[in-house]
């Protein structure tokens, strides 16, 4: 199946520096969301606090809530719907309270206002600052170790100029991604580190088949220029890279919409990773290789 035949002549790289100020420009809009908010909006994975996640039996008042647990010295928080008018979060990140028994605190204030058999607990958090600082670094570690085992794996299998290229279009998907989750305040946790792992999986994907048929024209040593060769290469991959991409697109969008909030930000990573991704080793990758050949001046493959 083909949604656009190998024979098209789309010049791609004839427009790069607007694409590429395009996105330069979005992503210094993004970073500076994150320095105009103070940083991300982690949530307890990162943060630390105590979550505890509700299911009543009628539609809950949030003020009512809110009034039941003024007996208890919350601190900073944060209670609201969570998928449906019947769910509730309640979201503690500092108290003087004990973390680990806040959650009973909140539960046992919440019997007496509501009934014990008014709500049941879907699931409780308990992160100390310590445990959400440390696993802030580890994060920040799982993708910095990600980049570098990128950047020599195709340093090894293509060359060095290739990899720049590679690891250009990832950070440019990280920052993107990331700057989007500052920009809407969405909160910043595990799961969305594993989505953007997989993004940078993802976008590494496409880059490679992109790079691996670019590779291929060089060796043919066709009479033709390296920018032709690039977009030569583009279009004949250009119907896998929008049927992979549109598939997978689906499926993410289908855990968005009926996954169920639990998954909803994870899912919505993704998709903005799926789109971006296949951007990217388009317009972000491939340029770079030209900019390469123009100011580097490799050795011809």
């Amino acid at each position: 199946m083909e949604l656009i035949k190998p024979d098209t002549r789309v010049n791609f790289q004839k427009n790069r520096k607007i694409f590429i100020a395009f996105s330069t420009a979005l992503i210094l809009f993004g970073l500076g969301s994150i320095l105009v908010r103070g940083g991300l909006n982690y949530g307890i994975d990162f943060a630390g606090g105590t979550l505890v996640q509700l299911k009543f039996d009628a539609p809950a008042d949030i003020g009512k809530i809110r009034d039941a647990l003024k007996g208890i010295d919350l601190g900073e928080s944060v209670i609201q719907e969570f998928g449906s008018p019947r769910e509730v979060i309640i979201r503690v990140e500092k108290s003087s309270a004990s973390l680990e028994n806040l959650s009973d605190h909140i539960t046992g204030a919440l019997a007496t206002a509501f009934g014990q058999d008014a709500f049941t607990v879907e699931r409780v958090e308990v992160v100390g600052p310590q445990v959400g600082r440390d696993l802030q670094r580890k994060a920040l570690l799982a993708l910095l170790y990600a980049l570098i085992g990128v950047l020599i794996y195709i340093t090894i299998r293509f060359e060095f100029r290739f990899a720049v290229g590679a690891i250009l279009a990832l950070v440019h998907d990280v920052l993107f991604t990331v700057g989007v989750f500052s920009v809407l305040n969405k909160e910043f946790t595990l799961p969305i580190i594993a989505a953007i792992l997989t993004i940078v999986g993802y976008s590494l994907n496409d880059t490679i088949v992109l790079f691996d048929r670019i590779r291929e024209r060089l060796r043919l040593k066709a009479k033709e220029t390296y920018e032709a060769t690039i977009n030569k290469s583009i279009n004949l991959t250009l119907s896998r890279t929008l049927l992979t991409s549109l598939t997978t697109l689906i499926v993410v969008l289908a855990l968005f919409f009926l996954g169920g909030e639990v998954i909803h930000d994870f899912a919505f990573a993704l998709t903005i990773g799926v789109v971006v991704g296949t951007y990217s080793s388009i317009f972000i990758a491939s340029p770079t290789l030209l900019l390469f050949d123009k100011y580097a001046k490799p050795a011809k493959a």
